[in-house]
């Protein structure tokens, strides 16, 4: 029995997804619980707006909870786009909302959303994904009132190569740094199966870098498929309990009301 917790639905600017049919897919997929981690991502610079009203969502996915609790678990969280000037705003929102999980993730470096091609300009692809991987830490210096980090090499998505000229021992020094300072404060991270829908043929981060997030002392990993859509949910799953395991894990992580709860691979 798994779970997916990292999935929108339509309170998320990037889906039209009901939060129902999320529900529905995830039944019929066979998972034991989900949990929704719909985007907040307060002054984002694109034309999509990433924000939900949090009483609104909150009543619908409590009403959905008790519809379905004989068949699925259903949890309620969050993803929160970091950037260091909103440290207290998110820390306000997170403390007046009782989510069970808080994803913080990078989607605006300094201005820009890797996503579009104006954060590559003037840069080299390793200039730009340095450039990623240190606004995590700056993000870090400042805010931590999350669960797990998420896609941790997320700009490797939507760089002008994509992964190809990507490695974890490349820019090994900073991203140590990172999970080193996730351990220290008590801070998990995530697998985000959506690197195979890219077509990466790796999740994010890479196999080597949860290897590495292990071998630093590292236990806290929820594992999620970041679906904006129902087909998605659960997306190659099966490859999921042999890349985990290879790097060392033999259990995952669920947060419940804030707190972990160990399952067995």
């Amino acid at each position: 029995m798994l779970w997916d917790t990292h999935m929108h639905c339509n309170f998320s600017g990037d889906s039209k997804a009901l939060p129902e049919d999320m529900i529905l897919a995830a039944i019929q997929k066979q998972l034991d619980g989900i949990c929704f981690t719909d985007h907040i991502d307060i002054d984002y610079p694109g034309p999509t707006p990433f924000s939900f009203d949090p009483s609104e969502y909150f009543q619908t996915l409590l009403t959905l909870q008790k519809k379905y609790q004989n068949r699925i678990r259903i949890y309620i969280g969050v993803e929160l786009g970091l950037q260091p000037h909103l440290k207290q705003r998110y820390a306000d929102f997170t403390s007046a909302w009782d989510f069970d999980q808080v994803i913080a993730s990078s989607h605006v470096v300094h201005g820009f959303d890797p996503y579009y091609p104006e954060f590559y300009l003037g840069k080299t692809e390793d200039e730009a994904y340095q450039e990623y991987f240190t606004s995590i830490l700056e993000n870090l210096a400042v805010f931590y009132d999350f669960d797990v980090y998420g896609h941790i090499d997320y700009v490797v998505r939507y760089g002008p190569h994509k992964n190809q000229n990507y490695s974890y021992h490349k820019f090994q020094d900073v991203i140590d740094e990172i999970l080193r300072t996730l351990i220290s404060k008590g801070k998990g991270i995530e697998i985000n199966m959506a690197g195979f829908k890219y077509g990466l043929g790796h999740p994010n981060p890479t196999e080597a870098i949860l290897k590495r997030y292990r071998q630093l002392g590292g236990e806290l990993l929820t594992i999620g498929a970041d679906a904006h859509q129902p087909e998605h949910i659960a997306y190659d799953y099966h490859k999921l309990r042999g890349i985990l395991q290879e790097a060392g894990f033999t259990h995952y992580t669920v947060f419940h009301k804030r707190k972990p709860v160990f399952y067995p691979l």
